[in-house]
């Protein structure tokens, strides 16, 4: 029972760390029509920048930092480059952004190296934020931090990392800033003006252009926020950009393209698609209640845990097929 609490929870941080990578994309192309290839790769750097600001500075004020050195990289991008093929069409845009990722990797790997870093998160968010404890004949026990080793040798300890409470604090917190934002300030509604009205907001003395650079450096900046958490949480290295990169394109098509809410419910939905299934070890044949003659039998012997990491892609072609727009989507292109 603790380690399907455990491995729920594990979902909940995983679903939250993909909704701040995603909510930055979803952002980027409701505003401007852009799918950024290269969204992905700023969540590496945002790592990797905090890695080297962290050995001299410390992690908290790399973890402020970074994101917004990240951002400004991604500004400087829109500014100079995806700007000048906006003319082109979305062919030159996802085009340029392809090749960008391509260029960040070989940057990081150029500066960095080909191996992972040791990027430690810092004292205070090591250890465990909680233990689980269940000793035979009692109820479930909630300890704060470390349980006891005494407790342990008697009981079964399921620990929940300090790093994963502070990425759902911190995603959490990002959801929250997002939507008054958007919802309650001036800047939020010369956004959301922007989106759908840009001649008017350009006549009434806004400058458009400059809107969609800071929308799309701030969407880089959420995906570099992600990959300093992810980078302590997980692993600093070249290869991260690749594991994530698939993934948070599906929960974009599942939730809706452009629509944040969607991005959110999706995010928590694959992310405990991807780690729920990991408890059960039944197969898929026991759950349809096939026998050997049933028709692809040897594909139904694989358990729900080995079949978990495609659940999100066959989730994703089954919205494709069913709902085009998405869990939330309300956008006709």
């Amino acid at each position: 029972m603790e380690q399907l609490l455990i491995n729920l929870l594990n979902g909940l941080s995983s679903g939250l760390l993909l909704f701040m990578l995603s909510s930055g994309l979803t952002l980027i192309f409701s505003m401007m029509g852009v799918l950024n290839f290269a969204h992905a790769s700023f969540y590496m750097l945002g790592a990797y920048v905090a890695y080297s600001m962290a050995g001299w500075l410390g992690f908290w004020p790399a973890l402020l930092l970074a994101p917004l050195a990240v951002g400004a990289l991604g500004a400087l991008f829109e500014r100079g480059a995806l700007r000048r093929v906006h003319k082109f069409g979305h062919v030159a845009e996802l085009l340029i952004t392809f090749g960008l990722s391509y260029v960040v990797l070989e940057l990081v790997q150029l500066v960095w190296g080909r191996t992972a870093v040791p990027f430690s998160p810092p004292p205070s968010l090591q250890g465990a934020a909680f233990t689980l404890v269940h000793a035979p004949g009692q109820g479930l026990q909630w300890v704060w931090g470390e349980a006891a080793p005494a407790l342990c040798a008697a009981a079964s300890c399921s620990k929940f990392p300090m790093t994963r409470a502070f990425m759902m604090l911190v995603a959490l917190g990002m959801l929250l800033a997002l939507w008054l934002l958007l919802t309650r300030t001036r800047i939020g509604l010369v956004i959301q003006a922007a989106l759908t009205h840009p001649e008017m907001v350009e006549s009434l003395g806004h400058n458009v252009p400059r809107v969609f650079m800071l929308v799309f450096g701030s969407g880089c900046a959420l995906a570099a926020l992600a990959g300093v958490i992810g980078g302590i949480t997980f692993v600093t290295e070249p290869a991260m950009a690749v594991i994530v990169g698939s993934i948070i394109f599906v929960v974009v098509v599942v939730g809706g393209v452009g629509s944040l809410a969607g991005a959110f419910v999706a995010s928590i939905l694959i992310g405990l698609l991807q780690t729920m299934p990991l408890t059960v070890d039944a197969s898929l044949a026991s759950v349809f209640k096939a026998t050997p003659d049933t028709f692809g039998y040897p594909l139904l012997k694989l358990t729900l845990a080995q079949v978990a990491p495609i659940l999100p892609y066959l989730l994703m072609v089954l919205i494709l097929i069913f709902r085009p727009k998405g869990l939330l989507g309300n956008r006709e292109d």
